[in-house]
């Protein structure tokens, strides 16, 4: 069911697309159904070129003949639509699940709009039931670690950080070439301070808070696809 309603969010946001437009492609299971569908319009005639945020979604992309480009080239987007691991209130979000939080973000903001894809169980009164993604410099790893613990525990944190890593037990690497941290705080009851906190920590390069992004969401449940304006 999660399934079919990710792809119903990602049907309707279609509405948003129109030829001519630069575009962003987000990353994860919403997202992935969201490129597929452009594929197929783009091989009906849809005039688009698109910015991937992820060497995953790239290579999605690729295969379905969607035409691709840079920041470089094309500094200014049109709309991005990506996924969101949480959906809270003012359409805030976690997001970094996959972690290509780093480039979602940047993408993100050099779009005139971000759209937000997502089934129902998304939705949370609250952001921090999910673990909030910090992408983080090798470079002292240990000293970046210890400052977000105190961070952590400023802000109540209910559980521990995590150096994320990957199904075979080694550590998980961003496509730019960084390591996560998963930090678990269990509520977010001010994601805006705890957003400015985590970035004045030398060492974070990014962190899975999406504040003032969004300004719209698609999400599906079982009565229908809700849309949902910031």
């Amino acid at each position: 069911m999660s399934d079919d309603q990710k792809y119903r969010a990602a049907e309707a946001a279609m509405a948003e697309v129109t030829s001519g437009m630069r575009l962003g492609l987000g990353t994860g299971s919403t997202a992935k159904h969201f490129v597929d569908i452009v594929g197929r319009a783009v091989q009906n005639g849809l005039d688009v070129i698109c910015i991937p945020t992820s060497e995953v979604t790239a290579a999605q992309a690729k295969g379905l003949g969607i035409p691709l480009t840079d920041l470089e080239k094309t500094p200014e987007l049109d709309l991005t639509v990506d996924g969101a691991d949480e959906l809270g209130p003012g359409l805030a979000l976690i997001k970094g699940g996959g972690g290509a939080l780093l480039r979602e973000k940047i993408v993100a903001a050099a779009s005139k709009r971000m759209i937000v894809i997502a089934d129902q169980s998304k939705r949370v009164e609250m952001l921090g039931r999910y673990p909030l993604p910090i992408e983080v410099n090798h470079f002292g790893l240990g000293a970046t670690a210890a400052a977000l613990g105190a961070v952590m525990a400023d802000f109540n944190a209910e559980g521990d950080l995590r150096r994320r890593l990957k199904p075979d037990g080694t550590p998980f690497v961003t496509d730019g070439g960084h390591a996560i941290l998963d930090a678990f705080f269990g509520r977010i009851p001010q994601p805006e301070a705890l957003a400015k906190a985590l970035a004045d920590i030398p060492g974070v390069v990014e962190h899975g808070l999406f504040i003032g992004l969004c300004k719209r969401a698609y999400v599906a449940g079982s009565a229908g696809v809700d849309v949902l304006d910031g």
